[in-house]
């Protein structure tokens, strides 16, 4: 990396280059890492090291702000965020904010601050959330809506009939198993390309290098649909998809039926707000969700709308490539391409 990469990596407190290197001030004698919260140093008194061992052999010591030893107090607070989230998990009623602080350790107002930042939810919609999807994966089996809510953890049902998302509990209960999904497959520029429609637009768009390997990715994604081969309906779509891939700016205006929690859904709204030939990362995406980068990264990995939801436009701070689910080989064409037009723009 780059020392102008590494210094943009400073002043935008990146945390996700934490490990990576470190950077040390002459003035104060004092080395860091990254994303240390500390005021921001001038550019001439700073040189950059691969590692604490190298700062600490130049003469340097260690920041006590940002621990560059060991754990940073973002990754412990990451820690602290998930074992709230495990508590919230459970099947019973879950503990109050003030509860949940406790068992930590940290005060109610910072947790509160700390779990909405890494998860975008606040603790109370996390653990209704949660409970929601054990309801809807108890529904197919339960008896009844009744049992499937108790089983769940809800007191009552009715919050079940609260929600104004036109489907409801009982038929959800009665259709979950064996949704229809037509499924097309073709060739493409990336291999092979899978396109899955359900009643309200397409679910799912992937890549593989194999029609088997898609079919079981479909099948992981949505397990409880029954499969059947399209019967010529998608054969526009994936004309249009194919036409997308080899011409970007001619985009494919396809209805979508785009499924995922609220922050996914967020975090994907703003990925089809990303001009063709542009790019954010990880962390303006996140800060401008008000989240935080790997709660960003997991909405783009969890993405089942390949190139219509384009979270191939999402790179790591230090301009490499980032993640992609389908292959880094795949994501990097897809910006090749898209960049034919004209460079990509980093804003």
């Amino acid at each position: 990396m780059s020392e102008e990469r590494r210094w943009q990596a400073v002043c935008e407190r990146d945390a996700t280059q934490d490990g990576r290197f470190v950077f040390a001030v002459r003035s104060t004698g004092i080395y860091c890492r990254p994303s240390c919260p500390a005021r921001r140093p001038r550019r001439d008194n700073v040189s950059f090291h691969d590692g604490p061992a190298q700062a600490e052999a130049a003469g340097y010591r260690p920041c006590k702000r940002c621990s560059p030893q060991g754990i940073s107090p973002a990754e412990q607070l990451d820690a602290l965020v998930t074992a709230a989230c495990r508590l919230l998990d459970g099947d019973g009623k879950p503990p109050t904010l003030g509860e949940l602080a406790a068992r930590i350790g940290l005060s109610p107002s910072h947790l509160a601050r700390a779990f909405k930042m890494r998860t975008a939810m606040t603790p109370k919609a996390w653990a209704s959330a949660r409970r929601r999807e054990r309801l809807e994966q108890a529904l197919p089996q339960a008896d009844s809506v009744f049992d499937a809510a108790l089983n769940s953890g809800y007191s009552n049902t009715r919050a079940l009939y609260a929600r104004a998302d036109g489907v409801s509990a009982a038929s959800r209960r009665k259709g979950a198993i064996g949704e229809k999904l037509y499924m097309a497959l073709a060739p493409c520029p990336l291999g092979y390309l899978l396109l899955a429609r359900g009643d309200h637009g397409l679910c799912a768009l992937l890549f593989g290098d194999s029609p088997s390997a898609l079919e079981a990715e479909l099948r992981q994604r949505f397990p409880q649909a029954t499969l059947q081969a399209d019967d010529g309906s998608l054969k526009d779509s994936l004309r249009a998809v194919i036409q997308q891939m080899e011409e970007p700016h001619r985009a494919a205006n396809l209805p979508l039926d785009i499924r995922g929690t609220v922050f996914q859904q967020q975090v994907w709204q703003a990925l089809r707000a990303i001009p063709v030939g542009e790019t954010r990362t990880y962390g303006q995406l996140a800060a401008s969700l008000g989240s935080h980068p790997r709660a960003i990264a997991r909405a783009c990995a969890s993405n089942p709308l390949g190139l219509l939801v384009p979270c191939h436009r999402v790179t790591a701070a230090d301009g490499s490539l980032g993640g992609y689910r389908w292959g880094m080989a795949r994501k990097a064409a897809l910006l090749k391409t898209e960049a034919e037009t004209g460079e990509v723009k980093t804003p």
